[in-house]
C-alpha cells in the first residue's frame, strides 16, 4: 500500500506564479548546503486564478 505524503502549506495565497515560484526556490535553498534532505516542494494553480506552496518531508512519495 502506497502511502500518500502530508503536505504543509506555506501561510500565504500568490497572485502570480513567480511570486510562487520565488518562495520555492527560497524554501530549496534553506537545504541546499544542509546534512538533511530537503523537502519536496510544489507550486498549486487553484480555481480563483492564484497560486499556493506547498511542502513535505515525507520520503515516500
Amino acid at each position: 500500500m502506497k502511502k500518500l505524503p502530508k503536505w504543509i502549506y506555506y501561510k500565504q495565497v500568490f497572485y502570480s506564479k513567480f511570486q510562487a515560484g520565488c518562495v520555492k526556490a527560497k524554501i530549496e535553498d534553506n537545504w541546499m548546503n544542509g546534512y538533511e534532505i530537503g523537502p519536496l516542494v510544489e507550486i498549486k494553480k487553484l480555481q480563483s486564478e492564484k497560486y499556493i506552496v506547498r511542502y513535505t518531508y515525507d520520503e515516500i512519495i
